[in-house]
């Protein structure tokens, strides 16, 4: 196991510019730290680049068949160690155990998928030539040495999601983690160890922030992909771009949930109530902002009070727990000043809004309606349970309100008439936009936003094409010589 290191990104889902602190394993249910990490050294940064530089050399000369094993069997390791991968998720980050374990199944399934479709993704493209004789193909080959800057609220698949592509085209990874699920970064590193990749190919780093500059800037390294913050994004993006690098970035969303009609109201309240709630409501694509018609209004949120009522909260280890707590202390302090800041300002608190007298990172389930704009509630992510509800006259205003954001993640839209939804879901601003289920991920399925939540796409066969080199090869038929005294 590499000794090697990670910092996050200042988003709810990441921390990094939260400044210099240690990467520790401190149980949000506990409070309690139970091991801490040291940062890489400074000078030892160049080191892991030239290993992963060299890794790489050998790597894409390697058939696609054998890379793709190597993901195969990481994706085999995943189901074997499932229990124990799931207790670190848990113990680091808070998630509930159930939840945990779907995390992992849903890592195997995109490691399945890119070791299974990835060399038929990479086969060579064959061109129409327009013009002269000859053909033409664009073949697809990998960069090079890669920094994936991850966050916490999905501590395997975020990676994985990453790695399966990129290491089935060839490139490596060094791997910067959220400084509070280091336990997680080391295990995934050691996955892809014991699945067979050679060293340097996946090299976990706890790197400290200052020195994220000086990986990107290193000539060997030929592109960064980021989850977490906008203020991370921006920071990532200009040093990627003064120094000529590719960048993929998710940063995050509001996606809103439009309710146009419902011949069942109570399945769409049970599909609204999952899709918010899902990992304690720390999901980039989780909805936020439920935009519903005036008609179907207040039996929605009566509906939703009623669900919300449910959640209680426990030992995210505990199967019978339904609320876990949120990641971190910190992260609980920032979603509860959020959601003060929205009652303060004439919010009506339909449920929760409080955070219970217990110890651990716990917020209540809370709903939150009448929020205007002069609110955080209206403009900001609220990255945990809280909901806010927004009535609407008819899907022309639902359309205004649902694209009134800087974010355009993804979106859901629940109709009984598929054409009416499928109208609307044409005019939203979004990378992702689902019918009459919530947003969720599978591996076929590609993953990004638009506008103020980043650009490019994971998963699918797109994702292996982000940091690819696309190269055309354009052949003609040499010219033969004319016989002599012709």
């Amino acid at each position: 196991m590499t000794a090697t290191q990670t910092p996050p990104t200042d988003h709810p889902k990441t921390a990094s510019d939260a400044g210099a602190r240690p990467y520790a394993t401190v149980n949000p249910y506990t409070g309690e730290t139970e091991q801490e990490f040291p940062f890489l050294d400074t000078g030892e940064i160049d080191g892991v680049v030239e290993r992963a530089h060299a890794a790489y050399q050998e790597w894409r000369r390697r058939p696609v068949e054998e890379r793709a094993a190597v993901v195969a069997r990481a994706a085999e390791l995943i189901d074997e160690r499932r229990d124990e991968l799931a207790g670190l998720i848990t113990k680091e980050m808070g998630k509930r155990r159930e939840e945990a374990t779907g995390e992992l199944y849903l890592c195997s399934m995109i490691l399945k998928y890119y070791a299974e479709k990835g060399p038929g993704f990479l086969e060579p493209k064959p061109i129409d030539v327009m013009m002269g004789k000859g053909d033409a193909v664009v073949e697809t080959d990998p960069v090079g040495v890669l920094l994936a800057i991850e966050p916490w609220n999905y501590p395997f698949y975020q990676v994985v999601r990453v790695a399966g592509p990129n290491l089935v085209l060839g490139n490596t990874i060094i791997l910067k983690h959220a400084e509070n699920v280091p336990q997680c970064a080391l295990a995934i590193e050691q996955l892809f160890t014991d699945a067979g990749a050679p060293e340097g190919v996946f090299t976990n780093v706890f790197l400290q922030i200052p020195d994220t500059e000086k990986v990107i800037a290193d000539r060997r390294v030929q592109g960064v992909t980021l989850t977490g913050s906008e203020r991370a994004g921006a920071s990532v993006a200009e040093i990627a771009g003064r120094h000529l690098k590719k960048s993929v970035l998710e940063l995050g969303g509001s996606d809103p949930f439009i309710v146009l009609d419902a011949d069942d109201l109570g399945s769409t309240v049970k599909a609204a109530t999952m899709g918010r709630m899902q990992n304690t409501g720390q999901a980039c694509t989780a909805a936020k902002r439920f935009i519903v018609t005036e008609e179907l209004y207040d039996d929605f949120v009566g509906g939703l009070q009623q669900a919300f009522a449910t959640f209680s909260p426990g030992d995210p280890a505990d199967p019978s727990t339904t609320l876990a707590p949120l990641s971190s202390e910190r992260a609980a302090e920032d979603l509860h000043a959020q959601i003060q800041d929205a009652i303060d300002k004439g919010a009506t608190v339909v449920a929760g809004g409080k955070r219970p007298d217990l110890p651990g990172a716990f917020v209540e389930a809370t709903i939150l309606t009448d929020v205007t704009p002069e609110m955080r509630a209206f403009r900001e992510e609220l990255f945990g349970p809280a909901a806010v509800v927004y009535k609407v006259k008819d899907e022309d205003e639902a359309i205004e309100l649902a694209n009134d954001s800087d974010f355009g993640l993804g979106a859901t839209v629940f109709s009984g008439d598929l054409d009416r939804a499928r109208s609307v879901a044409d005019r939203l601003e979004a990378g992702m936009v689902w019918i009459n289920q919530p947003t969720g991920s599978s591996p076929e399925l590609p993953f990004g936003g638009v506008k103020r939540s980043g650009y490019g796409r994971e998963l699918s066969e797109l994702g292996m094409f982000e940091f690819a080199n696309r190269r055309l090869v354009r052949t003609v038929p040499a010219k033969k010589a004319k016989p002599a005294g012709a």
